[in-house]
């Protein structure tokens, strides 16, 4: 999945709680970090203290860093930065090693290592002591918490907590179509419309995640949700080989031979996909918030942004989302102050930096001055979040995944593959991962 993804006091609550945290998750590994006894505390001490954060290359980290350190200055949190591509290499080995960082960016390709070999804390204790349940959005944790082997995702441990959210729709054109489609149906006739007319009805970055992100789009407003997130979760005896998922993929073939995507379309990058939208090549995009602000600098108030509708014309109540998010280190000798920064996320200071840095703010309800496209993008949102409907990205399902969905849109675009035939490889990617 593709995110091109930023004074000394006590903190609130003061609640303390003594416990032994394992940080070894019964694997025996000899990576594992030696169980130590932490007293959980939401009070920051007094004296200096320095941590260090490992992240991938997204907009607000930085600035997170320096909002929380302004209100605790005896803390210094030092950054250490990687390019998205060399990421998961780089943090599997900082996390193994003897200095290790404090508090790191998760990413699921490296947490299925990490979380087994006891080397990221479970944040639970923090979470009841903070009352993280009633400040982050509930879907947001549950992608973030697992069993102690790190298949089954929505259950077990609390490994990190979201410091800024996406979410995917529909961006518009208003010179090609004056208003959003009610219905999914309306969709549809306004793609062909503008087809008729000559025109490029949708934008499509079928090389790396467009393809995907199209499909989870209409799968969330067509199939069972629930059984939807089972199956990226890793639920026991959970398929994506169902009838929902057969019919969006049946649609994506559909809209090919429609003409609806360019010519080309398989071997268009996503931000050649942008471009061409931004440049008023194609009247539909669907991507994430992260395009708003370069499609609003290119296209001003001729840029509208819808979440894929629904086929009945209800309010949409689920849109495909993610997070930039955070996990601490079982080898912290600052678990309690890692923690308060992890706090800090879901405050109504920090969703103003998430904003400003590109992203949802965790913070729903707090006011961010919203305006233009990315205001038009919060309101459709906030609903949303609020109403536990962000469900995750399908390449969460398996580690294997992003390389199955990718070609195997490719392959319902050209005609060389079938629904069945690419639904059941997806399928074959997960029983792979959690068994058959």
């Amino acid at each position: 999945m593709t995110t091109p993804s930023r004074r000394h006091s006590l903190v609130a609550l003061g609640v303390t709680a003594t416990l032994a945290l394992s940080a070894c998750a019964g694997t025996g590994s000899s990576a594992g970090a030696p169980a130590q006894k932490i007293d959980v505390s939401t009070t920051i001490p007094g004296d200096p203290v320095t941590l260090t954060l490992a992240y991938s290359n997204d907009p607000p980290t930085k600035a997170l860093i320096d909002g929380f350190t302004k209100k605790h200055p005896n803390v210094t949190i030092k950054p250490q930065m990687t390019p998205f591509n060399d990421y998961v290499k780089s943090i599997k080995l900082a996390m193994s090693g003897d200095a290790a960082p404090d508090i790191a960016q998760y990413n699921p390709g490296a947490m299925n290592s990490l979380v087994p070999a006891g080397l990221i804390l479970d944040v639970g204790p923090w979470a009841k002591a903070y009352g993280w349940e009633g400040k982050f959005p509930p879907s947001t944790l549950e992608i973030l918490s697992s069993d102690k082997a790190a298949k089954q995702f929505g259950t077990g441990g609390q490994y990190a907590v979201p410091g800024g959210l996406s979410v995917v729709g529909v961006y518009y054109n208003k010179t090609m179509v004056k208003e959003p489609p009610k219905t999914l149906a309306d969709f549809e006739a306004a793609m062909q419309k503008v087809k008729d007319s000559g025109g490029t009805p949708l934008s499509l970055g079928g090389l790396q995640v467009g393809g995907f992100h199209l499909w989870n789009a209409l799968l969330n407003v067509t199939g069972d949700v629930a059984g939807y997130r089972g199956w990226v979760y890793g639920k026991p005896g959970a398929t994506i080989e169902n009838d929902a998922a057969r019919r969006t993929s049946q649609t994506i073939a559909d809209w090919s031979k429609k003409g609806f995507f360019p010519e080309g379309a398989n071997a268009t990058a996503d931000t050649d996909a942008l471009a061409n939208f931004a440049k008023g090549k194609s009247a539909f995009l669907v991507t994430g918030n992260w395009g708003a602000t370069a499609l609003e600098k290119d296209l001003g108030e001729n840029v509208g942004f819808f979440l894929m509708p629904t086929a009945s014309g209800e309010p949409v109540r689920v849109a495909s989302g993610a997070s930039v998010a955070y996990a601490i280190s079982a080898k912290s000798k600052h678990p309690n102050v890692a923690a308060a920064f992890l706090d800090y996320l879901s405050s109504p200071e920090a969703a103003k930096i998430e904003f400003d840095g590109g992203f949802m703010p965790v913070d729903t309800k707090t006011e961010v001055g919203a305006e233009g496209l990315r205001g038009e993008i919060a309101t459709v949102f906030r609903p949303v979040a609020q109403a536990n409907g962000i469900v995750p990205f399908p390449d969460y399902a398996s580690p294997g995944m992003i390389d199955k969905l990718t070609p195997g849109i490719q392959g319902l675009i050209n005609g060389k593959m079938t629904p069945d035939a690419f639904l059941r490889s997806l399928q074959e990617s997960w029983d792979a991962h959690h068994g058959s």
